[in-house]
């Protein structure tokens, strides 16, 4: 059973090895699903931009963070010089109340931010790249898992880690030794390795369509799925800043309240998600 496998496993790479080849030299014909590799690129290219934004929105929630701290550190010190300086201690009491409202009015923007900000990385880490597995699976799925540790062989197969064999590779050699032999003498001999050739092929192409089908519903999902959280994301994100930077504690609030962010209570169990920074 052992030495099937292995044999088995050495025609696979044999007609895969001479299909890339003949690829590369320009001798042999190459499938391409044009429209489900850009959709796969352009996939990819918006992870990429997602992962900027993402990367920027956490930088910053680490400045909002640090003003907030510095804000309440300075109505700390204003509080504690309005007690020892009569002279202006209505001064430095209003300017007191000023920073605690600031403060206040920061740590709930953080709310928001923070909450764009998980949702943006769920969205990216998890979601795009369950997508990205599917792709992958497609681009590069393994021939047989039984082979174990058994690795493709010859300088040609460097570039395919782990010693897998793309899926499109094996349609296409399976179709090329399909066509050849088709197009051979008609013996009894011959006949035979083309039934043989014919099941083969069927074979790889269902599996090769199989793929292309997950990889195609998966992309529609994802884009469904992005469209709606980035909506409200994108939503929250608007609403929270402007309110912030309007000086609009009520309209802040509500935003939050809108999206159903809650922010933890001071003596609470748990530390809050701002001490987690």
């Amino acid at each position: 059973e052992k030495f099937d496998i292995v044999k088995k496993w050495g025609i696979n790479t044999y007609k895969c090895t001479k299909q890339l080849l003949s690829e590369r030299f320009g001798r042999g014909s190459r499938t391409v699903d044009l429209e489900l590799e850009t959709q796969i690129e352009l996939l990819r290219e918006t992870k990429r931009k997602y992962e900027s934004v993402l990367h920027l929105a956490r930088a910053l929630t680490a400045h909002l963070y640090s003003l907030v701290q510095t804000q309440h550190a300075l109505g700390d010190a204003f509080a504690d010089l309005s007690q020892k300086s009569p002279e202006l201690q209505e001064e430095f009491g209003y300017n007191a109340e000023t920073q605690k409202l600031l403060c206040k009015n920061g740590e709930t923007l953080l709310g928001a931010v923070n909450f764009f900000v998980s949702s943006i990385n769920t969205l990216v880490n998890k979601t795009m790249e369950d997508t990205l597995m599917t792709v992958k699976q497609y681009e590069t799925a393994r021939w047989d898992r039984e082979l174990g540790g058994l690795r493709g062989a010859g300088e040609v197969w460097r570039q395919v880690p782990d010693g897998r064999i793309p899926c499109r590779l094996e349609y296409d050699a399976y179709r090329t030794d399909l066509e050849e032999l088709s197009m051979g003498p008609r013996d009894a001999s011959a006949v035979s390795r083309l039934d043989a050739a014919q099941s083969q092929f069927q074979s790889h192409k269902d599996k090769y369509e199989k793929l292309r089908a997950d990889v195609a519903i998966k992309l529609k999902f994802l884009e469904e799925n992005k469209i709606k959280v980035m909506h409200k994301q994108l939503l929250l994100f608007h609403n929270a800043i402007s309110a912030y930077f309007a000086g609009n504690q009520q309209q802040l609030e509500q935003t939050l309240k809108q999206f159903n962010i809650k922010l933890k209570t001071p003596g609470a169990e748990k530390p809050s998600w701002l001490e987690e920074q």
